[in-house]
């Protein structure tokens, strides 16, 4: 089973393998965002090595429906889309999950204010709950 652990934070980066974290674990921002990220870490299991796994991350609202931004022209759902494959570590003992550190990058974002929003990831189309990142917005 894929486990996620996800966090709204300023900064992330992905460096050697790791991830950097600046100014995590928030969940009440502005109703404006200023830009943020999401620090993820993904936990693969063995079997799924060499697999590509297609994430989309979908900025839903308290209903569940989702979340539009654009212009008069369009209007499109905000939505993050990576596609990773995962190759099994030369030292990594058969059978340990792969850890797969991602840094996402969201732009400023116009929110209602005193909404609650959550980011919902689903993996190769399944979803679960604990996948899902919420925050609230404040004016």
């Amino acid at each position: 089973m894929i486990q996620v652990t996800m966090m709204l934070c300023d900064y992330a980066q992905v460096a050697d393998g790791k991830l950097f974290i600046n100014g995590a674990g928030w969940s009440l921002v502005d109703s404006h965002t200023p830009p943020c990220a999401i620090a993820m870490i993904v936990m693969v299991p063995w079997d799924r090595a060499g697999t590509p796994l297609e994430l989309d991350l979908a900025l839903i609202d308290e209903d569940g429906r989702a979340v539009v931004q654009g212009t008069d022209e369009a209007v499109n759902p905000i939505r993050i889309n990576v596609r990773i494959e995962v190759e099994r570590p030369a030292a990594q003992p058969a059978g340990v999950p792969i850890d797969v550190p991602l840094a996402l990058g969201i732009p400023p974002l116009q929110l209602s204010p005193y909404g609650r929003f959550a980011w919902q990831l689903s993996i190769d189309g399944q979803q679960r709950e604990e996948w899902n990142l919420a925050f609230s917005t404040r004016a």
